[in-house]
């Protein structure tokens, strides 16, 4: 998204570097890219803040009381 913004940007105020087919193509291509990594990422970043929750209540004691 920030490359977007930044061609984007750069074409307001001199002038533009690709056509709008041509930024839709890369838009699409990062859009599907962000898509497809978040797809395939989702478990293990679930997965590593269940342990990292469990870590945290087990550092606390477990009396099921709240430190914080």
């Amino acid at each position: 998204m920030a490359f977007l913004v930044l061609v984007q940007g750069y074409a307001l105020f001199v002038e533009s570097l690709v056509s709008i087919t041509q930024g839709a193509f890369v838009a699409v291509i990062v859009g599907s890219g962000t898509a497809i990594g978040a797809y395939l990422l989702e478990h293990r970043v679930a997965a590593w803040s269940a342990r990292r929750v469990s870590r945290e209540t087990e550092s606390h004691g477990s009396d099921g009381k709240s430190k914080s």
